[in-house]
């Protein structure tokens, strides 16, 4: 039984890749992310799949406002004449002026490729933004959706729990885990941290937290339901704490920053092949490149600010 949740493909990237989700409950509609401008089209079809329209739309709740999970939230929302956005309080302000995300990522991608990959960003008017605090219930037509803030891969986190479906809808901080990964020893997950806020120990707390409400099923963004919770976070504890490692051991090895940071690349690689090739995949490392190669890029950046403000915090 699906319990009303609809997964919603957003197209970014790849199929299967990135995934937004439409809560259904009598008549009524909330979506959970809703991915970059690009997405618009498949989420508004998504709605008269459902047999609904905008207007039965009463909340976007958005688990994080980096740019896959929440780009086209001002763009939805404009379409949606009767919703509201839920954030976390650290996210509020860059929905209701995001010059600010735009700014940050354009100095990195460049104006082009930030057009082509997200489209510009549109802002929300502040009166239909909620901040949600932590445990935040938002009511979708008798039914909850709880908020619970789970910090690690980014301050801004929050993770939606549905009390009903007895399921989390966790953004980022319970992993990826790409169906080309599936094997018959179930799915293979990894943990995602952040360019700018990985905290290793907020992460191993926020995925212990959500543990402990013993969920049937975790909807990740990246991708999709995947059940064997206790399992998959035994495995997200055990690479999180890997991670550090391999970023603490070239503390002084790798004093360029892009040699340690090559460096970091290829330790990742060969940790999450490893780690694959023993779950039982059949791919090669040129196939590991192509599916993750982007995450490792991602993963190595955000060890990378971790360990340099924990080299400022140390006296």
């Amino acid at each position: 039984m699906n319990h009303g949740i609809h997964t919603i493909d957003t197209g970014f990237v790849r199929p299967h890749f990135d995934a937004a989700y439409l809560v259904v409950e009598n008549g009524r509609g909330a979506f959970i992310d809703c991915g970059t401008n690009h997405a618009l089209p498949r989420m508004l079809d998504s709605l008269r799949d459902a047999g609904l329209a905008p207007a039965d739309v009463d909340w976007l709740i958005l688990t994080h406002v980096h740019l896959d999970h929440a780009g086209g939230a001002g763009e939805l929302m404009a379409h949606l004449p009767n919703a509201k956005l839920v954030v976390h309080p650290r996210g509020a302000r860059h929905m209701i002026d995001p010059s600010q995300l735009w700014a940050g990522a354009s100095a990195v991608y460049g104006e082009a490729v930030m057009e082509k990959t997200y489209g510009r960003l549109r802002p929300v008017p502040a009166e239909r933004v909620i901040e949600a605090t932590d445990g935040h219930e938002v009511n979708l037509a008798g039914r909850t959706l709880r908020c619970l803030d789970t910090p690690g891969h980014a301050r801004h986190h929050l993770t939606v729990f549905d009390e009903r479906a007895n399921v989390c809808f966790t953004g980022d901080v319970f992993g990826l885990s790409y169906r080309e990964f599936d094997t018959a020893n179930g799915p293979f997950i990894l943990p995602t941290t952040s360019p700018v806020q990985f905290d290793p120990q907020a992460l191993h707390a926020s995925i212990d937290r959500l543990v402990a409400l013993k969920p049937a099923a975790m909807y990740l963004t990246h991708y999709n339901r995947v059940e064997n919770v206790e399992r998959l976070s035994h495995d997200l504890h055990v690479q999180i704490d890997a991670m550090v490692a391999i970023a603490e051991t070239m503390q002084g090895d790798h004093p360029g920053a892009s040699e340690r940071h090559e460096a970091m690349k290829e330790a990742l690689t060969e940790l999450y092949s490893a780690r694959a090739w023993a779950h039982g995949w059949q791919g090669n490392r040129d196939d590991l490149q192509e599916l993750i190669g982007m995450d490792i890029e991602l993963n190595a950046q955000g060890l990378g600010v971790w360990l340099d403000n924990a080299r400022k915090r140390t006296p």
